[in-house]
């Protein structure tokens, strides 16, 4: 390792100091996140000038890397086990079993219906922008994104809606529990609820057994969010890694090249952010004192680039910060994840369907195409995966079903990281915003009567 190189690794580990010192002086994790979020784009900043200097953070970033994706990985590892014992605590305490119904159809609603939204605030930014896939240069990075891409499209090209709903079905909960598929959080919400469902039953039929399971739901939560906050405890400084990376793997020639791609997207992105807002003040929310509860989830979710990663902070500020009951909390987080992304399944793939469309003379604002290409993003919101590449799952499934080529998905692969970021902010928005939204509409339903002679 270069003498350069060791010092630029020395200085990150330097600067850990000042953020744990920050970190252990302020009772809220908030603060901590932001002063993460800062110190990564200093030092991702110096990374990027010290390859003027001569020096080689190719060197350095793996090291970095070790800490930013090993705390990725840990949440990761969170994700199942935490979803399991929260669903089926929902379960086994609410009062009423019509509720979780009610709750699962209302979160799905909200998803649904501003992916929808999504979609048209896509293709309205597309225009303005006056975005086209004609003259996109094709390189050897491209090409070889372009041959993945072919593989992949097998894959994904056949799925039909039936297909898609048998895959959130568990067949084997073990394999589910590894993550082995895209659908895993999904099968494994079916599974716990199916299992709450059941000590329900064994509840009403043998009260004694019935209150020794929910004791022992209870010591699992307790367990599990033991942990839960254990790791949440490393935030800060995954994100300062994360962001350094991020900051230091820009090409910023490639930005410039695709910037009209780039300001649409994140155009698109703020539309829809305050399309989230407007939702929360017409329901009698304060969309100030919401987002002032939940941008350290986002920021976290804008480093990691990953749906699936956020939801144990997601969950844990649900419950803690904007007081929605658990088993909202812990359903729209879940199915957030992996159905109605706002950014990776709405925005994104319409936008790319309007870019390759009007090179081939297709009016996009025809009622019925337009009527179309949204019905097709809804239904192909079901299933995506929520880490990074959920996007061009997306686009893989909206653009053949528009009867569209693909290749432009691979034309935007220099920019995808840095709109990726972006879009993951804005689908984890999503699944909080439908899940305060529930909170509001069914809220009351969830409380037990006990709480309700309380009031």
């Amino acid at each position: 390792m270069q003498l350069t190189s060791l010092f630029l690794l020395l200085l990150f580990a330097f600067l850990l100091w000042p953020l744990y010192r920050w970190h252990r002086s302020r009772s809220s994790l908030a603060p901590a996140v932001f002063a993460g979020l800062l110190l990564g784009l200093v030092y991702g900043g110096l990374l990027q000038l010290a390859r003027g200097w001569g020096a080689q953070p190719a060197e350095v970033l793996p090291w970095i890397d070790v800490l930013g994706d090993g705390y990725v990985n840990l949440l990761h590892l969170l994700v199942m086990p935490l979803v399991l014992v929260s669903i089926l605590g929902a379960v086994v305490k609410v009062s009423s079993t019509q509720a979780l119904g009610k709750i699962s159809v209302s979160v799905l609603a909200v998803l649904l219906g501003t992916t929808a939204v999504a979609a048209l605030v896509g293709v309205m930014m597309a225009q303005l922008f006056d975005l086209s896939a004609a003259g996109l240069v094709e390189g050897a990075r491209e090409t070889a994104r372009a041959e993945v891409l072919g593989e992949r499209i097998g894959q994904v090209s056949g799925l039909s809606i039936p297909e898609i709903l048998i895959s959130f079905i568990p067949s084997n909960i073990f394999s589910d529990l590894a993550g082995s598929r895209d659908t895993s959080v999904i099968a494994v919400v079916v599974f716990a609820v199916l299992l709450g469902l059941a000590a329900l039953g064994v509840r009403r039929e043998h009260p004694e057994e019935g209150r020794k399971i929910v004791d022992f739901v209870h010591v699992g939560q307790v367990w599990v969010m033991k942990l839960v906050r254990l790791v949440m405890a490393f935030t800060p400084y995954g994100v300062m890694a994360l962001v350094a990376a991020l900051i230091a793997n820009s090409s910023w020639a490639d930005i410039l090249n695709l910037f009209s791609f780039v300001v649409a997207s994140f155009a698109a992105i703020a539309v829809m952010f305050l399309v989230h807002g407007l939702l929360l003040l017409v329901n009698g929310i304060s969309p100030l004192h919401y987002f002032a509860k939940v941008w350290p989830v986002l920021v976290f979710a804008f480093s990691s680039r990953s749906s699936a990663a956020t939801i144990p902070l997601n969950i844990e500020t649900q419950i803690d910060e904007l007081r929605n009951a658990p088993a909202i909390a812990n359903f729209s987080a879940s199915f957030g994840a992996t159905i109605g992304q706002n950014g990776c399944a709405g925005i994104y793939p319409a936008m790319l369907a309007v870019m390759v469309a009007v090179p081939m003379g297709i009016d996009v604002l025809d009622p019925v195409w337009l009527a179309t290409l949204v019905a097709v993003v809804v239904i192909s919101s079901f299933g995506i995966a929520g880490v990074g590449g959920g996007a061009t799952f997306a686009a893989l499934v909206v653009l053949p079903a528009m009867g569209l080529p693909v290749t432009i998905a691979a034309l935007l692969i220099s920019v995808e990281p840095l709109i990726d970021m972006a879009r993951t902010a804005l689908n984890v928005n999503g699944a909080m915003t439908a899940g305060t939204l529930t909170q509001r509409w069914l809220g009351r339903e969830l409380e037990t009567p006990a709480q309700r002679a309380t009031q």
